[in-house]
């Protein structure tokens, strides 16, 4: 028979998973509302007395003959298409560590990244002599800023000729063409910053403009290189807010790492 005594203890303790079991499912709840938002902005008045379906991944799907394709444009229906609305830009995401489900989404190495339509990055900083090494990440909608650029906005906003930087990213993705150059633009104005950049998955590689972007950046004094198994656990034991859980690699992140980084030697060759 249980003890008496014990029984508010064990009752505040599953309270207290019950809370943060409802903050976790509260974070992925608000990411599916802010795209759901942002694709019902999209419609019209007459559109909005029948909204149409949202599917897990968050992206409105097809609803009978009245329904807003994947994309966010309108679709046929008894009233003609309707018109976009112009939205205001994202504001980009910051903080000290990221969601786990984010983590395992976003920076899973696959080949083809359908669904993944922001970019992370996270970052370690030592700027300079006073023995402080800076963290955390951030993150964008690809709508203004991205965040390579960002970085150097709200990270590293000013700049100290006399000081040496060393800056390490982690990203999801690899900066994207017009990244590439307003980076290159930055490192030749700071010639004193140390930029080492580790991705996830490489960009649009096949891209002409991505490959000149990426040979630019190594030209530039930027250290590209593809995260290993290895980089994929010490970036979840860093910058996820993993509750002290052990991360669990995917089953072909190895062969998936081996890909990318066949793809980055061909292009820097």
């Amino acid at each position: 028979m249980a003890d008496k005594k014990s029984a508010p203890v064990v009752r505040r303790k599953e309270r207290l998973v019950d809370k943060k079991k409802e903050a976790q499912v509260a974070v992925k709840e608000k990411a599916k509302e802010d795209k759901a938002k942002e694709d019902k902005a999209k419609e019209d008045k007459a559109k909005e007395k029948k909204p149409a379906e949202v599917v897990a991944n968050g992206e409105a799907a097809v609803n009978g003959t009245n329904g807003v394709v994947a994309d966010g444009e309108a679709a046929e229906n008894g009233e003609g298409k309707v018109e976009p609305i112009e939205l205001p830009p994202f504001e980009i995401t910051s903080g000290d560590r990221m969601d786990p489900f984010f983590f395992k989404f976003q920076f899973k190495n696959v080949e083809y990244s359908s669904g993944r339509n922001k970019t992370f990055l996270c970052y370690l900083m030592d700027p300079g002599n006073d023995g402080l090494l800076m963290r955390g990440y951030l993150e964008d909608e690809h709508a203004s800023d991205h965040v390579e650029e960002a970085f150097f906005k709200q990270v590293l906003p000013y700049y100290n000729p006399k000081t040496k930087y060393t800056v390490t990213w982690y990203m999801s993705s690899s900066p994207c063409a017009a990244c590439a150059v307003k980076l290159v633009e930055i490192l030749k104005a700071r010639p004193t910053v140390r930029l080492t950049i580790f991705s996830a998955r490489l960009f649009m590689w096949e891209e002409p403009e991505i490959q000149e972007g990426l040979k630019a950046l190594t030209a530039a004094g930027c250290k590209l290189r593809i995260m290993k198994p290895l980089d994929f656990t010490y970036s979840w034991d860093t910058f996820v807010d993993n509750d002290c859980d052990t991360f669990t690699l995917w089953e072909d992140c190895q062969e998936n790492y081996e890909y990318y980084q066949d793809k980055l030697a061909d292009i820097l060759q």
